[in-house]
């Protein structure tokens, strides 16, 4: 009911301008009681259980337990029964105050007032009359359960329960709904203004490409490839280019128009692909043969070869890129514009831009954990020496909630509250588990786990209920990341009472579990664990469902896939799998991305995986400076991150748009996005 003070605005607006100035004064009457206090349930129990029946206003008590019972129409006669019955319980508890307090004469005054309407209503309430003369009612046999505060408890839970159970179903007048609409049509309005304006501006990139286009096609034509490769070659000193920076290595283009296969055509047809034009990118000028695809297959010099894995360079989209270098070290200028059209050509063949976003830099030691918040509007990451950052990306959005957390030990896990932006929970090395409220700007709960189980390895926030689950294990001999851990405990807590509900049964010393993955309802819980066992846990019973062998090293990582049909694993030794849900044990899809995930960097890191918002790119992490992006539906390739200068330790998406970060052991954050 959160547009609840918009709509008054709206009735009062409209009361004023229809000139019915008695009716707004009864309505200014009404909501200064407001007895339902706009559906909020925390208000109502307030009112119950901290102002009516501590100050004794039997008479408002029983005014609010009549508006509940006619929110229900007679139709609705279970509802009716329970709230009469809840009310039942209600006054019996006022009767129990009133002892307690010493106030007897509350009691009298009560009955005197009410005693023949509780008579009619149905309860034995003849027992209830005579507490007033009793020396000790709390000792009595029929009534020491009610001055038990487990009762209180259950009382106080049941009406929480049944007032939220209500309230979420209660139908919304279309009042409510306006402001909400004129919320979503303002955000529309935004969002058509915004892609008005990129497709123009992609309309205009569009035809600056097919006019250069033509007109590179009447430059080859008329000077012939292999003379243009010559001129290149002997005004043009090669460079050697750096590591990790962006290169274009023998470049697989497919034509996007027909311009570009017009393109094409004139400049190699009469030519044969041994003699092609040489092309010149990268932070020096190198010279590589031109590789032609076409049906999944490229041609090189004229040899057809099978594609077993692609990950094409991309464009870099920022400020002093490496182009603007290697034009400057000795091209001749008649030729800088050709050479750029034949980079730029290049990189736009593959279809996708990368734009750096955001560099953050405020680590000083490698990262091990970042994390997109449910909005995506924050960031936190952290790194080895126990620092926790938070921060945005986006210039336009306030910087008031960027901290720096300091816990004293290794960041193991991290997760955001799934239903706000308020809370972090941050696992650690010595089995600490702090929670982090971003508006209070402080640690809100500083839990610990068992002695036994001193490593937090992974954190999971409920997408629906206020609980999380940690993945604690213990400690091993080895000095290797997968062989010092030991046994698992999976705990399940609370985030209202900041207290332990339940541990998850995993059977007896249960190898350590490395990753965690609710469902989109959070009824289902998916754990993989260093045995390569994948297993299933149901929530509202606490059980463990099924479980299979998936890998035959141990799991770093698991997640649902986007229509939680199947689920991805990647394993230690940089094997990928989907697995489906529907027949337990198929595989749908792997890959092997073993070349990336180097035991060196195993033994400091642990390899994770990152599914982006559409479901159709899976980011991993690499022991090198780039990462992977595999494209795994449809017939599209792969693509690489940019470079960083160290290792890649951790990945993640942004929840709604096609941007990612990359954490490096370079101490170093980048924000992203795919043009």
């Amino acid at each position: 009911m959160e547009n609840m003070q918009y709509a008054e605005e709206l009735v009062r607006e409209f009361l004023v301008f229809r000139g019915f100035t008695t009716t707004l004064q009864a309505f200014e009457t009404e909501l200064c009681t407001d007895i339902g206090k706009g559906f909020q349930v925390d208000k109502i129990l307030d009112l119950i259980f901290s102002v009516y029946i501590p100050k004794f206003q039997a008479e408002k008590l029983l005014g609010l337990m009549g508006f509940l019972k006619q929110c229900f129409s007679s139709s609705e006669t279970v509802l009716i029964a329970t709230v009469s019955r809840l009310e039942v319980s209600i006054l019996q508890y006022y009767i129990v105050y009133a002892v307690k307090s010493g106030k007897k004469e509350k009691i009298i005054e009560f009955f005197e007032m009410n005693g023949n309407d509780l008579l009619q209503k149905g309860h034995d309430w003849t027992p209830w009359f005579a507490i007033p003369y009793l020396s000790n009612p709390s000792l009595d046999p029929q009534f020491r359960n009610y001055f038990s505060r487990e009762w209180f408890e259950a009382l106080h839970l049941s009406v929480r329960n049944f007032l939220v159970g209500i309230f979420n179903g209660t139908r919304i007048p279309a009042l409510l709904k306006i402001s909400s609409e004129k919320n979503t049509v303002s955000h529309l309005k935004k969002d058509v203004k915004q892609l008005n304006q990129k497709l123009s501006q992609l309309q205009a990139l569009l035809e600056e490409k097919e006019s250069q286009l033509h007109r590179l096609g009447r430059s080859t034509n008329s000077s012939g490839t292999s003379t243009l490769s010559g001129v290149l070659e002997e005004s043009c000193s090669p460079t050697t280019p750096e590591s990790g920076e962006s290169e274009l290595r023998k470049q697989k283009t497919v034509a996007p128009s027909k311009s570009l296969s017009e393109f094409r055509t004139s400049s190699i047809s009469n030519h044969d692909l041994s003699s092609s034009s040489q092309l010149y990118s990268g932070d020096g000028i190198t010279r590589d043969s031109l590789h032609m695809f076409h049906d999944g297959l490229y041609i090189e010099n004229g040899r057809e070869m099978q594609e077993e894995e692609d990950f094409p360079e991309v464009k870099v989209d920022f400020q002093g890129n490496n182009l603007s270098r290697t034009l400057n070290e000795g091209c001749p200028k008649s030729l800088v514009p050709l050479v750029k059209l034949f980079q730029e050509e290049i990189c736009w063949f593959t279809g996708h831009i990368l734009r750096i976003q955001e560099t953050f830099l405020g680590h000083t030691s490698p990262i091990s954990r970042c994390r997109f918040s449910a909005s995506g509007t924050n960031i936190a990451s952290a790194s080895m020496d126990g620092t926790v950052r938070i921060w945005n990306y986006d210039s336009s959005t306030p910087a008031s909630r960027n901290a720096t957390i300091y816990c004293g030990a290794e960041i193991m896990s991290l997760d955001w509250e799934c239903k706000s932006d308020r809370l972090l929970l941050i696992g650690t090395a010595d089995g600490g588990i702090k929670a982090w409220n971003v508006d209070a700007k402080r640690v809100v709960c500083d839990l610990n786990t068992t002695k036994s189980f001193p490593s937090v390895l992974d954190i999971k926030c409920s997408p629906v209920e206020p609980i999380f689950v940690s993945a604690a294990s213990s400690r091993g001999p080895s000095s290797t990341y997968v062989d010092k851990l030991g046994f698992a405990s999976l705990t399940v807590w609370n985030m209202k009472t900041w207290k332990a509900m339940t541990v998850l049964p995993l059977g007896k010393d249960p190898p350590a579990i490395t990753s965690l993955c609710f469902n989109h309802n959070g009824k289902i819980l998916a754990a993989s664990a260093v045995d390569g066992m994948i297993h299933m846990f149901d929530m509202s019973a606490g059980l463990q469902i099924t479980g299979w062998p998936a890998h035959d090293s141990a799991i770093a990582s698991i997640l649902f896939g986007h229509d939680e049909t199947s689920i991805f694993s990647l394993g230690a030794d940089g094997k990928i799998f989907e697995w489906s849900l529907q027949n337990q044990g198929q595989l749908l899809w792997s890959r092997n991305c073993s070349k990336f995930c180097d035991l060196e960097s195993s033994n400091h890191c642990r390899h994770e995986m990152a599914l982006d918002p559409s479901g159709r790119r899976l980011l991993v992490t690499s022991g090198s400076v780039r990462a992977p992006i595999y494209q795994f539906q449809g017939h599209m390739r792969g693509l690489r991150t940019l470079p960083h200068s160290a290792a890649i330790t951790t990945v993640d998406w942004h929840p709604t748009l096609p941007i990612y970060l990359t954490g490096s052991a370079d101490h170093s954050v980048r924000v992203t996005s795919i043009l």
